[in-house]
């Protein structure tokens, strides 16, 4: 069956304020219908114990006194009514009454006669329309003879009372419960008013203007605490947008270097044919197109790294790091005047070994490019980690710059030159590739002077 209901009266389609201030309505009206019923119930009880213990307090007057005097020697006052007791009969055996209170009717109250020293609770008596008792019951020995007391507790007070009660009870609980849940909406309003400001001002922010922040309030509840932490957000993002920008300006530098080679060699060809021959093409494009294709890949394993593609998963194998340092040993020996000296034991660990050739022939290279004489590699093993050293006899890293250097497209020569190194991105590449290992890599500075890179990895449990 379709319902066809408007959709503004579900919950679901309510505000926080508004579900916050039905929740906490229904809740205190919960709590005033129960407590409102305990209360007449314990009042009821009250009064009608006190009025018992008033009608059981005047019958046992009576039967003391009745024991020295007869019933028609009794003392006024011990017939008479007050607010809790309504009527006083006493009876003897032959159902005749010989005493009661002034101005009530003949009627017997009850038709049990009860023997000296006996007493009974008989429940509820209605006298009248008006006339309504709660009865006690008690025997009594008179000088003259036998006679039974009955002494109504008058229930109309009682009920007067609870019945007053209740209906301000009724009265006053609406008024409680509309001043509850505007109270209630009104606080919960305050309360989010500050992340309404929070998200007005989120929504206002653009991409375009960094620098923004939200409004932290007072103090340092749950709101204020996430205003911080957003603020921190887009601090984050600010960061993450700088660094956006300048990855790409400075790729956009790197690439337009060979990319204009090319281009006017292709120029240059295309207006004199007789110009592109096999030096233009081996000193001058195959070069340069070379060195585009290396910096496109470089920016793909930095993308790969940022999408958390460089984690070691299905490609994880044991791999022998002396083999991948003998094996750099022997390539810097046969294309490079560089002494490399190395010092290697054997160790594995677990990796991808595409990846960790990269990053060891990325340092090595760096070493290679720097060094005046000597390059020297390190392999050994710790308590529960592989360690990779490599150093080079050049003009070293001042400290200040030692972290930077990690970072993409850093390269200490300012005018970029393309004979002072790479594009700058082959120790960040490497950074990348040892953090996907969970290993750390740092640089110092070598003994006698230089750079000496330090990569730890963690061993495979046996």
């Amino acid at each position: 069956m379709k319902h066809f209901g408007s959709p503004i009266l579900h919950p679901s389609r309510w505000s926080v304020r508004v579900r916050s201030t039905v929740a906490s309505t229904l809740v205190i009206a919960f709590c005033l219908v129960i407590a409102g019923i305990a209360l007449v119930f314990v009042l009821a009880n009250s009064l009608h114990l006190s009025a018992r213990d008033s009608a059981q307090g005047r019958a046992t007057q009576l039967v003391q006194q009745l024991g020295s005097e007869s019933a028609a020697n009794l003392d006024a006052s011990l017939l008479s009514t007050d607010s809790q007791i309504g009527i006083v009969q006493i009876v003897d055996p032959d159902h005749r009454i010989v005493a009661q209170s002034p101005g009530t009717g003949r009627r017997l109250l009850s038709e049990r006669i009860l023997s000296p020293d006996e007493s009974d609770i008989l429940g509820r008596v209605k006298e009248s329309d008006d006339e309504d008792y709660w009865l006690i019951g008690r025997g009594a020995l008179t000088p003259i003879g036998p006679v039974t007391v009955f002494v109504g507790a008058d229930r109309e007070p009682v009920e007067t009372v609870v019945t007053t009660v209740a209906i301000l009870l009724a009265i006053i609980g609406p008024l409680v419960l509309g001043l509850a849940a505007c109270a209630t909406y009104r606080l919960v309003g305050s309360a989010l008013a500050p992340v309404e400001r929070i998200r007005a001002r989120v929504a206002s922010i653009s991409s375009g203007r960094q620098g923004e922040r939200v409004p932290v309030p007072s103090g340092n509840d749950e709101i204020a605490r996430l205003a911080t932490t957003m603020n921190d957000m887009l601090a984050r993002l600010d960061k993450g947008a700088l660094a956006q920008q300048r990855f790409v300006s400075d790729a956009s530098h790197e690439l337009r270097s060979p990319l204009s080679t090319i281009t006017t060699a292709l120029e240059l060809a295309h207006r004199r044919p007789d110009l592109l021959d096999d030096a233009l093409i081996e000193d001058a494009l195959l070069p340069e197109a070379r060195r585009m294709r290396q910096l496109i890949e470089d920016l793909l394993i930095l993308a790969r790294s940022d999408e958390n593609e460089l984690e070691p998963t299905s490609a994880v194998v044991d791999v022998d790091l002396d083999d991948i340092l003998f094996a750099e040993k022997k390539r810097i020996d046969g294309i490079s005047e560089i002494t490399v000296t190395a010092t290697i034991a054997p160790i594995r660990v677990s990796g991808d070994p595409r990846a960790l050739t990269r990053m060891v022939r990325n340092l090595v290279d760096n070493a290679v490019r720097h060094a005046q004489t000597q390059v020297h590699l390190e392999c050994a093993e710790t308590t529960d980690t592989a360690l990779i050293a490599i150093e080079d006899d050049g003009p070293g890293i001042p400290a200040a710059e030692r972290e930077r250097i990690f970072g993409r497209f850093v390269r200490l020569d300012q005018p970029r030159s393309r004979q002072g190194g790479g594009s700058g991105l082959g120790l960040a590449i490497a950074s990348e590739i040892v953090a996907a290992h969970h290993g750390t890599i740092t640089v110092s500075e070598r003994a006698g002077g230089g750079s000496r890179f330090e990569v730890t990895i963690p061993a495979p449990e046996d």
